[in-house]
């Protein structure tokens, strides 16, 4: 998990959390060039397969919109709702 923000009031909060599988993704920028808040990056470290996979350089200003997940061919990003309890 690279990242987790909870939003609400009270006792029930949903979190949210965005994941990169780094050994899926090739390296396109497709999903760098989507991101509105220029969150994403290319790593500087080689995967398995030989690709500088996408991170997040800048996780403070992701705004879990989920640009990002739905422009990957290789279904390598996950944004999703997490429930917890305080």
């Amino acid at each position: 998990m690279e990242k987790l923000k909870k939003r609400g009031s009270g006792k029930a909060t949903v979190a949210y959390e965005h994941r990169i599988d780094g050994e899926r993704c090739k390296g396109c920028g497709l999903c760098i060039s989507i991101c509105p808040k220029k969150v994403l990056g290319l790593s500087n470290t080689l995967n398995d397969k030989g690709y500088y996979p996408a991170h997040q350089a800048q996780p403070e200003k992701c705004v879990f919109c989920a640009a990002c997940a739905l422009m990957c061919p290789d279904v390598a990003i996950q944004v999703k709702k997490v429930n917890t309890t305080m």
